[in-house]
């Protein structure tokens, strides 16, 4: 019969046969103290329980947590995952459309872009007296960003 508690750090160096002996041997002194306990044991018994289930708990994630390593490895690469094995996320997250899905744009919207262009605006801008006026596609022309950034005249 196993003395005291199991220390977690000694489970993670044993391999899965030593695992699962221990185990066994944990499970029938429980199984022998709960029987001692209902013949009218020591009080201590019921500590000596209570550690035994904790004891078990460990030697099961030990295994547990070996085994999901395991299959993480002989899953690595592969195009499905197991659904345990996913990352959790939420549930807005996993219903979320793909990076390569929400960039593909449906055939209407194709000919609506190449129809309908984005329109170019003249934009009038005042500076001490200076209205300069230029064409906006998308950005601000060079000569009016050196005017905004350094407040004076540059030759850009």
């Amino acid at each position: 019969m196993s003395s005291g508690k199991v220390k977690s750090a000694q489970l993670w160096t044993k391999n899965k046969e030593d695992l699962k002996k221990q185990l066994e041997d944990l499970k029938t002194e429980l199984g022998q103290l709960r029987v001692q306990k209902i013949a009218g044991g020591a009080a201590s018994k019921l500590t000596k329980i209570h550690d035994l289930r904790k004891s078990i708990a460990k030697v099961l994630t030990v295994i547990n947590a070996n085994q999901r390593s395991q299959l993480r490895l002989f899953y690595k690469g592969k195009k499905y995952l197991p659904l345990d094995l996913r990352a959790k996320q939420t549930r807005a997250i996993r219903r979320r459309l793909s990076k390569h899905e929400a960039g593909k744009v449906t055939e209407k919207q194709k000919k609506k872009m190449i129809h309908f262009p984005q329109r170019k605006y003249a934009v009038k801008v005042g500076w001490t007296g200076l209205i300069i006026w230029f064409w906006v596609d998308g950005g601000i022309c060079p000569f009016v960003a050196g005017i905004l950034a350094t407040g004076g005249i540059t030759d850009c």
